[in-house]
């Protein structure tokens, strides 16, 4: 338990308490249920471009990217083209990857083409019922059956960048799974 209390005194999942940007993004985001096409949207976005980096410099970076990609409005970002994946490539304020911005655009067209709402695709992988919490983040998975479905769906829809890995992050990250462990203030008290 003594590896869950924070210098403020809090305690909350290890990783929260490593940086001043993590014990916010884990006090006020993460595991919280988000829903709306533009939110999951730029969830979506973020966690692909994290692929390979430190979530800390995805923060950081965070109101670049949403500058950059005009607010997560999929229509908009849709509309991108050749100039527009030029200038993501030299705005210094987020993360200058070529596959990683071509993705954002590819999937934001992939949203255009649904038979039925982001949110509600994506949510419809939640797992049901109850799930044990994990003790520690050594516990917590890094896929899960539902992150591979998802993972497999959203491929055949046309989006990429988005493998069984970086769906289960979307999902603990959006609240379509609970993953703060026993003894983190934000932990359900049912232990569950």
């Amino acid at each position: 338990m003594s590896e869950l209390i924070g210098p403020d005194g809090v305690a909350r999942c290890s990783w929260g308490n490593t940086a001043p940007d993590y014990a916010e993004y884990h006090d006020t985001e993460w595991g919280v249920p988000l829903r709306g096409q533009d939110e999951l949207y730029e969830r979506v976005c973020l966690e692909s471009f994290q692929s390979g980096l430190s979530w800390i410099v995805i923060l950081r970076k965070r109101e670049g990217f949403r500058r950059a990609f005009e607010g997560f409005k999929p229509e908009r970002v849709a509309e991108f083209g050749d100039a527009d994946v030029a200038r993501l490539l030299e705005d210094a304020s987020i993360v200058r990857n070529r596959a990683k911005i071509v993705a954002a655009i590819r999937n934001a067209r992939a949203i255009a083409e649904l038979d039925r709402p982001l949110d509600e695709l994506l949510w419809s992988f939640a797992p049901t019922g109850r799930r044990k919490r994990p003790r520690t983040m050594a516990d917590v998975p890094a896929t899960t059956d539902e992150s591979k479905a998802m993972a497999k769906d959203l491929k055949k829809r046309g989006f990429t960048f988005l493998g069984p890995t970086t769906c289960y992050a979307l999902m603990q990250a959006t609240g379509m799974v609970d993953d703060h462990v026993r003894g983190c203030f934000r932990a359900t008290p049912d232990g569950k």
